[in-house]
């Protein structure tokens, strides 16, 4: 066997579906390599709710590494769903980080030549001693990770291992459209992938569009983007009141339609102004990003510089879908933005009044906006 570089393995991010997809894959890798069979193969759960739980765990692995093979060979051993390294009550615990020491000093001891290790765990605190250990002495990965950008990547990362590849902002527009949830985003990778025509190598790899997202992609990030705001935001008066009908047909309530719309419209107010003081350019597929950032770098503590994707900051957008919104720039003016937003405000109050009306509530309002 070639000498490993590191004597275990620690996997680590703040998701547990991409964690322990790659620790299964380096579990089973490693099995392989060894030509493990079942009696060599252990897998122990790491996941803890109290102390108990974790010293159970601890002593389940202690065993496991130091059990010898039946048969000889080398022992593949994963430590899964690790959840007591990171900031909680329980992971605060004295009894805790007593058993976190145990571990290091176990893993201090594994010896790669007999026993293959993996360690999966999610989330952790990265600013204690045992990761930082890991991190010197483990062959040590992060995976996943917070926010939009290291979700694209996730994407990114499974659509390059179906030799397909993202284009434009695609990929964005695709996290934008299911949000933070990993396994969502992988499955309809997938999905877009196969829609593609993606093929194994040595197939050309294919290409997902940002079209395709749009079309084949629920946007399902917060639930607010309903069919009614999109024929709305097109300004098609008799499409809007179809959809709205199908809506309230189907069981659905006023205020989620009006949440979407006033988010909406935020944002085309604050593009509007930006874009009628040629601080942004739009396009077909998108605003352009670079017109975008310096509007950003200009206006940015006007927001006081939050990243997170609010409806109150256009430049926490995707360029791709604000620019979708906007329409290659054919925006309704200003005041026709701003009248759009008090009547939304009026028909939420009109439906404290009319709580049993509130279909015709957005059916006048909606025909006040666009006649």
């Amino acid at each position: 066997m070639p000498a490993a570089a590191k004597p275990f393995v620690f996997i680590c991010g703040p998701d547990d579906f991409l964690v322990n997809r790659l620790g299964r894959a380096r579990f089973e890798a490693l099995a392989t390599e060894a030509a493990a069979d079942e009696f060599s193969r252990e897998v122990i759960s790491g996941f803890a709710n109290n102390i108990d739980e974790v010293t159970s765990a601890v002593v389940r692995f202690r065993d496991a590494v130091q059990t010898i093979p039946m048969f000889g060979g080398r022992r593949v051993i994963w430590l899964k769903d690790v959840n007591f390294l990171e900031d909680s009550v329980t992971g605060r615990a004295e009894g805790t980080l007593e058993q976190v020491a145990a571990l290091q000093e176990l893993l201090e001891k594994v010896d790669p030549a007999e026993t293959a290790v993996v360690v999966t765990a999610a989330p952790v605190d990265r600013r204690r001693s045992f990761p930082k250990w890991c991190e010197t002495h483990a062959d040590f990965t992060v995976t996943g990770g917070e926010g939009g950008e290291a979700l694209a990547g996730v994407a990114v990362s499974e659509a390059r291992a179906l030799n397909a590849r993202f284009d434009g902002q695609a990929a964005e527009l695709l996290v934008e459209r299911v949000g933070n949830n990993p396994r969502l985003l992988t499955e309809e990778v997938r999905k877009l992938a196969t829609h593609a025509g993606a093929a194994p190598e040595p197939e050309a790899p294919v290409t997902i569009t940002e079209e395709e997202v749009s079309d084949l992609t629920a946007n399902t990030a917060e639930g607010d983007f309903f069919e009614a705001a999109d024929c709305f935001s097109s300004g098609n008066l008799a499409a809007t009141l179809r959809a709205l009908q199908r809506h309230f047909f189907a069981g659905g309530d006023a205020r989620p339609v009006l949440a979407a719309l006033q988010n909406r419209n935020r944002l085309l107010i604050q593009a509007r102004v930006l874009l009628d003081a040629g601080e942004i350019r739009a396009g077909g597929f998108g605003v352009d990003k670079g017109s975008l950032a310096r509007a950003q770098e200009a206006h940015s503590a006007a927001f006081g510089g939050d990243t997170e994707k609010s409806s109150y900051n256009v430049f926490t957008q995707n360029p791709w879908y604000l620019g979708k919104l906007m329409g290659s720039g054919k925006l309704p003016p200003l005041r026709r933005l701003i009248d759009n937003q008090q009547e939304f405000v009026r028909a939420f109050e009109e439906i404290i009044q009319r709580p049993n009306e509130q279909e015709a509530v957005l059916r006048e309002m909606v025909s006040r906006c666009l006649v």
